[in-house]
């Protein structure tokens, strides 16, 4: 199969650069797998299309300001943006311009409430950097740090509160499991009343979220390794609703990739804690998940796959025409689809 079974031509003013206020009354396509029918409501109308018994996962990964603006002890501005924790106060990062960022270079952040030394140049080029600081590491990220919003979202976000999603717990990644942002907690708490649990699993989410696919034939891409978390409750909520006739549904691409690795992996769902670097696209067999909820993707890239896996390629491809044409908003602060 070809990278480019999967473009569609995408204006660029169907690009969403704010998220809607309120956070569900963004739009919301829904996708029936069997029948191919695809209506259109809001996300507020989620109730409507999920039962007593249900089970959403949800991803409770919390994003890191994690970019971060510092002056070289030279005098030159850099750009630094966290990627992974090492232990320590070490981390890789990602360094623009990274010409200037030698071993020994040291960096300020924030007129002195933050410094850095580059330690070593990795493969790839990235550095792996120590951090130092009077208080708390986080505590300062959260006071000088930036959202790492993605490369096509230009507009300035006033509240960085709004790319998290209301049940965040676990801090780590650099991007936003963005398929959640459109809950709110009355929202959760009407599913809650009807029936509709919730199970959280954690994958912290790196920046080759974004990393486009370069080769035409897509089984030569090599996908970037994200770390996760499936804690027991969750796989014996997963295990009672299939035992009981309910369906598990994943909210976003990365609570699909957790359970679809862990299934994969172990042959069943189990709790399990690890690192997944799982491909998905048509002609994979899904093994957990009955549902997705998910955002309108990138053409060509690796959700757009997996999301043509779950529902089929010609399907996905109607229903984003029809989004198009009917002004749904793409992306990370764009509308909703429910996949069931």
């Amino acid at each position: 199969m070809k990278r480019s079974d999967f473009w569609f031509d995408l204006p660029d003013d169907r690009i969403a650069q704010t998220p809607i206020e309120p956070r569900d009354h963004a739009r919301l396509m829904s996708v029936n797998r069997r029948t191919g029918e695809i209506g259109e409501g809001h996300f507020y109308d989620l109730p409507k299309l999920l039962h007593p018994g249900d089970l959403l996962v949800v991803n409770d990964s919390r994003v890191l300001p994690a970019r971060l603006y510092g002056v070289k002890d030279t005098g030159a501005k850099i750009e630094v943006l966290l990627l992974e924790e090492k232990g320590e106060g070490r981390w890789e990062v990602m360094v623009h311009p990274g010409r200037r960022m030698k071993i020994g270079a040291k960096v300020t952040f924030g007129d002195g409430l933050l410094d850095c030394e580059v330690l070593d140049v990795l493969p790839g080029g990235n550095r792996l950097v120590e951090f130092h600081c009077e208080g708390n590491f986080y505590a300062t990220l959260d006071r000088i740090g930036q959202m790492p919003l993605p490369h096509y979202i230009t507009a300035k976000l006033e509240d960085q509160e709004r790319y998290q999603t209301v049940y965040n717990r676990e801090r780590g990644s650099a991007a936003a499991p963005t398929a959640g942002l459109h809950f709110t907690l009355e929202l959760m708490d009407k599913l809650r009343a009807m029936g509709v649990a919730f199970a959280p699993i954690t994958l912290h989410i790196g920046l080759g979220t974004f990393r486009p696919v370069k080769v035409e034939e897509i089984t030569d891409h090599k996908m970037h390794t994200e770390h996760f978390t499936l804690p027991q409750s969750t796989a014996d909520a997963i295990n009672r609703t299939k035992a009981a006739g309910g369906r598990v549904i994943g909210v976003g691409t990365t609570s699909c990739r957790t359970l679809e690795s862990v299934a994969s992996r172990l042959g069943s769902i189990q709790a399990y804690e690890g690192d997944t670097d799982i491909f998905i696209y048509p002609g994979y067999q899904f093994q957990v998940l009955d549902g997705l909820i998910t955002n309108f993707h990138l053409p060509e890239s690796t959700l757009i796959m997996l999301v043509s896996a779950f529902a089929g390629r010609e399907l996905i491809l109607k229903a984003y025409e029809q989004a198009i044409r009917d002004g749904f908003r793409f992306y990370s602060f764009g509308d909703s689809m429910c996949i069931l």
